[in-house]
């Protein structure tokens, strides 16, 4: 797989809490330039970032992030704000302890109201992975075909681990055919990247592919 292929899966992503404006025109003049899927930042640069870039690239945010436990109304109240400040679109998270308490009815509830407010743009629902048994990512497959959410996501990036094969090999076994996935956190390689999307990932959340393709761009070999 050529690189710009696995560039244009990518949402380049820069959630740090200490991020600066300079650092966020940055990510985004990467994502320009090596024409990734969009960039993923913090809410409060969104509309900064949409006139930034000038409808070149599309701009991503997280909302219920990285918890998942803020409640039904305020995560409909921030996508839908995200998205009226510039947001194409949102990845939500869901409320963990809901899973562990088996809450699947209002898991698919809350992801379907949240889907209302984004107003038609792109949702992706994080289940956290790392902090989930195999049954409760199968339901969650379940939860977010049933309330129509656009993809599926494994990680936050901020918990204890990311990403995962196998975690991507279940969801590709148990979601609907309208949903897609996003693989996300820990993805370091090219050759991981391309594994990640030939189990069946649609999208890539990281920062580390642009790097590469910089590292490589630099070298003359890209």
């Amino acid at each position: 797989m050529e690189i710009s292929e696995i560039l244009a899966r990518c949402d380049h992503t820069l959630l740090s809490p200490a991020a600066t404006w300079a650092d966020i025109k940055a990510i985004c003049d990467d994502g320009i330039k090596f024409k990734t899927a969009s960039v993923c930042i913090p809410a409060s640069f969104v509309q900064q970032a949409k006139t930034y870039v000038e409808g070149k690239l599309p701009i991503c945010t997280v909302i219920g992030f990285p918890n998942g436990y803020a409640t039904t109304a305020a995560k409909c109240f921030m996508a839908y704000d995200a998205i009226s400040h510039g947001a194409d679109e949102v990845d939500m998270v869901v409320n963990i302890g809901w899973v562990k308490e088996g809450k699947f009815d209002a898991v698919t509830e809350e992801i379907r109201q949240v889907k209302a407010h984004c107003c038609g743009k792109i949702l992706k629902v994080i289940i956290e992975t790392c902090l989930l048994t195999d049954e409760e990512k199968i339901a969650l497959c379940k939860c977010v075909t049933d309330a129509e959410a656009d993809y599926i996501k494994t990680s936050t990036g901020f918990s204890t681990a990311g990403a995962t094969f196998a975690d991507v090999a279940l969801f590709a076994k148990h979601i609907g055919p309208k949903v897609k996935i996003k693989a996300a956190g820990g993805i370091s390689s090219l050759e991981d990247a391309e594994k990640f999307i030939a189990l069946g990932a649609d999208r890539l959340g990281t920062s580390r592919i642009v790097k590469i393709a910089k590292g490589l761009q630099n070298d003359g070999t890209y």
